[in-house]
C-alpha cells in the first residue's frame, strides 16, 4: 500500500471519533493492552509526561516539547487531532513521522489490528509508542485523545501527570458535571507520579485532591504558584495559563534529574512554533485584512478567544464560523458577538453540523450571516467582502480551521 493506501485504510477501518462520534468510544483499555503487549510493550522504553484536559492540552503539549527541545533532549510528541497531514500527530524535535514508518508500521500488524478489532485510536496509539520506542527518544509528550481513564494512552507511567483544566465539553462519554468529567480525566494520575493541575476549579479541587492522596501523588496547582516571567510565541491570552502550567511541569521533571535551565525555558516558550510546528492556535494567517484562525470550540475555549478577538481594532468584524453536529450551540450562542457578519460553513468531515441548522439557530437568535456550500466559500466570501481595516475570524472548530490553513 501507498501511504495514501495506508492512512485510507486506517481512517475507514474502524469508526473513528473524529468522524463519527460517541461510536467510536471504547469503553475499556483492554484492546490497547493486547496491542502494546504484541508490540513488546514500547510504552515501558522511553520516559513520557501524559497530558490531559478540556482546554489547552495541545497548546501545553506543543510548549512543554519546545522547552525541552531547547534543553538538548530528543524530544516525541503525540497530540491529536491533526489539521492537514495523518503524521502531524506523531513527531520528533518537530519533525514528522515518515511516511514509510506509517506504511511499515500498518503492514507488518495489519493482519492483528484485523483480527483484533483494533480502533483508529488505538493503532494511532501503538504506531506512536513504538515509532518513538525504536528512535530511543529521551522523553515523550503524550497527550491524551479523550477523557483520561479510559483513553488509549493511558497505559503509559509517566514522570509526570498533567491536567490543564476541566470544562463541560464530550459529556455524552464523560459525564455532564465537571466534577464526573473531572473523575474521568484524574484516571490518568498514576501511584506516586506528580501530578500538576493548571486551573483550580472549585468543582473539581477536591476530586484531584482525593485522587492525589489515594495515589501518594505530588499535587501541585499551577495557578496559586506567583505569576511568571517569561512569553511566548502563543499569543492567545489563554496561553498566559498555559504557560504557567509547563513550567510547573518543567519544575517537577527537574525533580526528576532533567537538567533544564531558565534559558532553555526562556527559549523554548518563544520558539514554540518553530520547534515544534504548532498551527491553529491564535494563528494570524495574514494581515490588511487581519486574518485569524483558533481551534477554540467550546464554551471555556471560546470565552477567552471572544474576548481577545472583541480587543482587536477594526472597523467590522467578520467571523467564518462551523461546529460539529454534537455540539451545545446553547453553550455558546451568548459568547459570540452580534455586532459581526456570520459566514456559515459545515467542515467537510460527517460529523460537521449541517450548515442550514447552523445558519437557522443563529437566525432565530437575531445573528446576521449567510450559508456557504463549504469552508472555502465561506473563507473565500469573507476576504471579499472585507477591507483592509476589518478582522476576519475563522473558528468554531477544528476541522474548520484545517480547511483554511
Amino acid at each position: 500500500m501507498t501511504y495514501i493506501d495506508t492512512v485510507n485504510w486506517l481512517f475507514s477501518q474502524l469508526p473513528m471519533y473524529q468522524n463519527q462520534g460517541k461510536s467510536a468510544y471504547k469503553v475499556d483499555l483492554s484492546n490497547t493492552i493486547l496491542l502494546v503487549n504484541h508490540l513488546n510493550n514500547p510504552e515501558k522504553k522511553f520516559k513520557s509526561v501524559h497530558v490531559a484536559g478540556t482546554n489547552g492540552k495541545g497548546s501545553t503539549s506543543h510548549m512543554l516539547a519546545s522547552v525541552l527541545q531547547e534543553a538538548g533532549y530528543k524530544v516525541g510528541l503525540y497530540t491529536s487531532p491533526h489539521l492537514k497531514d495523518f503524521r502531524e500527530r506523531i513527531k520528533i524535535n518537530g519533525k514528522e513521522i515518515s511516511k514509510h514508518a506509517v506504511i511499515a508500521f500498518v503492514k507488518q500488524n495489519k493482519t492483528f489490528f484485523e483480527v483484533n478489532s483494533l480502533s483508529f485510536f488505538e493503532m494511532t496509539v501503538g504506531l506512536a509508542f513504538d515509532y518513538f520506542a525504536k528512535q530511543k527518544v529521551d522523553i515523550a509528550i503524550v497527550e491524551v485523545g479523550l477523557g483520561g481513564r479510559l483513553d488509549s494512552t493511558n497505559v503509559i507511567i509517566p514522570e509526570v501527570s498533567v491536567i490543564t483544566n476541566i470544562g463541560l465539553d464530550h459529556t455524552q462519554f464523560l459525564g455532564d458535571t465537571l466534577e464526573a468529567i473531572a473523575k474521568e480525566k484524574g484516571g490518568i494520575i498514576k501511584n506516586g507520579i506528580p501530578i500538576v493541575i493548571g486551573e483550580t476549579q472549585k468543582e473539581t479541587e477536591r476530586v484531584f485532591k482525593a485522587y492525589a492522596e489515594a495515589k501518594k501523588s505530588k499535587l501541585v496547582f499551577a495557578d496559586q504558584g506567583s505569576d511568571i516571567k517569561y512569553i511566548s510565541d502563543l499569543k492567545g491570552s489563554y496561553q498566559i495559563k498555559n504557560r504557567k502550567t509547563v513550567v510547573h511541569v518543567i519544575d517537577q521533571l527537574k525533580h526528576k534529574g532533567f537538567i533544564i535551565l531558565d534559558k532553555h525555558v526562556q527559549e523554548g516558550l518563544l520558539h514554540v512554533v518553530k520547534n515544534t510546528k504548532l498551527k491553529g492556535r491564535w494563528q494570524i494567517i495574514q494581515e490588511k485584512p487581519k486574518v485569524i484562525a483558533d481551534i477554540a470550540h467550546n464554551k471555556e475555549g471560546l470565552t477567552y478567544t471572544i474576548t481577545q478577538l472583541l480587543e482587536e481594532d477594526f472597523e467590522k468584524l467578520h467571523i467564518v464560523f462551523g461546529v460539529v453536529n454534537d455540539k451545545d450551540l446553547d453553550s455558546i450562542i451568548n459568547l459570540m458577538p452580534k455586532k459581526a457578519i456570520y459566514y456559515f460553513c459545515k467542515p467537510n468531515i460527517p460529523r460537521g453540523m449541517a450548515v442550514e441548522t447552523l445558519q437557522s439557530y443563529f437566525s432565530q437568535k437575531e445573528y446576521v450571516g449567510k450559508a456557504y456550500d463549504s469552508v472555502n466559500e465561506a473563507y473565500k466570501s469573507a476576504l471579499m467582502n472585507a477591507n483592509s481595516n476589518d478582522v476576519i475570524y475563522v473558528g468554531g472548530s477544528t476541522f474548520v480551521v484545517a480547511e483554511i490553513i
